[in-house]
């Protein structure tokens, strides 16, 4: 069943007024009628199940026949501090990460960054960012929408990382060094409590640089290694997201 998020604004008692580009997918991509049921998500997390009663072509009006007691959400919280990289590899990493669960992604002007975003180049792209977290937020069905952080430079993230109780960086040295000096992302994740929150950050096509190492060590973070392969940045970030669901979700309930 198709989903849509909502604000709380929208709630009027058991009524919900959908407008914007939702109403073009309900009536015209999704062909929808008065008396079809559809899924909505307020910003809280909450999920209803609604019953659309009428529609035009500016709003749909639905009424909530019941709330629903159901999370797709991980566990714990993780946000991703992805250093900018080329083309429209970020998409990708926005909208595959969304499906695998991210809270929230921090774009990174990392050192070896080839793609320079400035405020006005990053505002541009924002729009259309969002409204891949949006459509694959929905298509997922995730609880919440991911959050989209502005452009952030080493120094910002640095302070951004004080609110986390779990801080990593992969670092492709870790992945050239021998298993026994390497740092070990299964003992992380095994010594994972629900309700951590983890800042991951992962390098732009040149990596980390030893200088950005230095000073997220200082910060307390750790340095990882992602398999023994040496990954693409659009690879990594998914790597360990699905790692994490692994291990927070499917180890937690086998059997």
């Amino acid at each position: 069943m198709q989903r849509y998020f909502i604000s709380k604004e929208q709630v009027e008692g058991q009524s919900i007024r959908i407008v914007g580009e939702d109403v073009h997918h309900i009536s015209r991509v999704m062909r929808n009628k008065p008396g079809d049921e559809i899924i909505c998500n307020t910003d809280a997390g909450n999920s209803a199940l609604c019953k659309i009663e009428a529609m035009n072509e500016t709003e749909v009006q639905v009424s909530i026949k019941s709330w629903l007691d159901e999370s797709v959400e991980l566990p714990v919280e993780v946000s991703i501090a992805q250093g900018i990289p080329k083309g429209d590899k970020f998409e990708w990493i926005l909208q595959k990460g969304t499906e695998l669960g991210a809270a929230k992604f921090i774009p990174f002007a990392a050192e070896r960054s080839v793609a320079k975003w400035d405020e006005q180049k990053f505002y541009k792209k924002a729009k259309r960012f969002r409204k891949i977290i949006k459509e694959a937020s929905e298509q997922s069905h995730r609880n919440r929408i991911p959050e989209l952080s502005d452009v952030m430079p080493l120094k910002a993230l640095l302070e951004e990382s004080e609110s986390y109780t779990v801080k990593l960086f992969a670092y492709e040295e870790e992945a050239k060094g021998s298993e026994k000096n390497a740092s070990s992302f299964a003992s992380v994740l095994e010594n994972l409590s629900d309700k951590e929150r983890i800042l991951l950050v992962i390098g732009p096509e040149g990596g980390i640089s030893v200088e950005e190492a230095n000073h997220l060590k200082e910060y307390g973070f750790e340095a990882i290694r992602l398999g023994k392969r040496i990954l693409r940045t659009e690879t990594a970030a998914l790597y360990a997201l699905a790692s994490i669901s692994y291990h927070t979700e499917e180890l937690k309930y086998k059997g």
